[in-house]
Order: C-alpha cells, then sequence, then structure tokens
C-alpha cells in the first residue's frame, strides 16, 4: 500500500520550531515556477514527505546556506529589471519558512507596491491554512498566486 504526505493538524507545524532560515537556491529570470519571467527563492525545510518530491534535498531544514541581506538585496535588484513579472516562492515549504517570506515579501510590497506580484506554492490547502497561525496568515496576506496542495505523484501529468 503506498504511504502518502503527511498531514498536520492545524498549528501542528510551526516555523518557529523547524525553521533555520535557510534557502536552498535562488533562482533569478526564470520562466517555470509562475507566469512570466519570475525571481523563485526556493527555501530549506519541509515536512510534508511528499513520495515522488520533485525537490526532496530541500526537504532538510539544514540544507543550502542562510538567508542573507546580500541574498535579499540581490533578489530586489533582479526584480527592479523592467521584465520580471514577480517572485515565487518554493522550496522546501515557504510557510515553514516564514520569517524569510515575510521579509521578502514586506520588502517587495514597500519597493514595488502591487507591481509585482507574489506567487507561493505550498503543501498546504488553502482552507488548511485559513486555521493556521497567525505568522502563516500574514504571509498568505502578500501573496497575489496560491498553488496549494500536497504533491501527489498519482496525479502527476
Amino acid at each position: 500500500m503506498p504511504v502518502g504526505p503527511k498531514n498536520p493538524k492545524p498549528k501542528e507545524w510551526l516555523a518557529k520550531d523547524h525553521s533555520l532560515n535557510y534557502i536552498a537556491s535562488y533562482k533569478p529570470f526564470n520562466m517555470v515556477d509562475g507566469e512570466g519571467v519570475r525571481c523563485s527563492l526556493y527555501v530549506s525545510g519541509c515536512l510534508f514527505n511528499c513520495p515522488g518530491c520533485y525537490n526532496a534535498v530541500a526537504q532538510n531544514f539544514h540544507y543550502g546556506h542562510p538567508y542573507t541581506q546580500e541574498l535579499e538585496d540581490r533578489i530586489i535588484k533582479d526584480m527592479s529589471e523592467s521584465y520580471v513579472q514577480g517572485l515565487t516562492l518554493l522550496g522546501g515549504e515557504p510557510f515553514l519558512n516564514t520569517t524569510v517570506a515575510i521579509r521578502l515579501c514586506k520588502r517587495i510590497r514597500k519597493e514595488f507596491g502591487h507591481t509585482k506580484d507574489i506567487w507561493s506554492w505550498t503543501g498546504y490547502k488553502w482552507d488548511e491554512l485559513a486555521k493556521e497561525s497567525d505568522d502563516k496568515l500574514e504571509l498568505l496576506s502578500y501573496l497575489d498566486i496560491l498553488v496549494d496542495g500536497r504533491f501527489l505523484e498519482a496525479q502527476k501529468i
């Protein structure tokens, strides 16, 4: 019998208990993580453990390197290019890395208002996030597009 991804209870997984503020990778100027040209920040750490995860290495909260002011400044510089439509947060799990994600989203809104959009891919479902911790709800408030739900290998196209 195949084992599926983990299903947390509301507020069971808190960023403050898991996140180390690590980044798996940053990919500027790509076109695969949402519409248009995007800057994509892959955070480290995920607890869903979805079978067949395309980025399993990023499930480890220790993977990669710490988020820095220099990286944040580079993301903002890259996003200032007129052809960049926005930022995509993915990972790992952005909603288990809210300190980094909220900090960056706040700066994007300060620098660009709503002229650049913010997307996030998450293993959480929308209705689960509605019952979640204040930090997850705050991150959700900055997003324009949420791609939600566990990765289910059997539904892979």
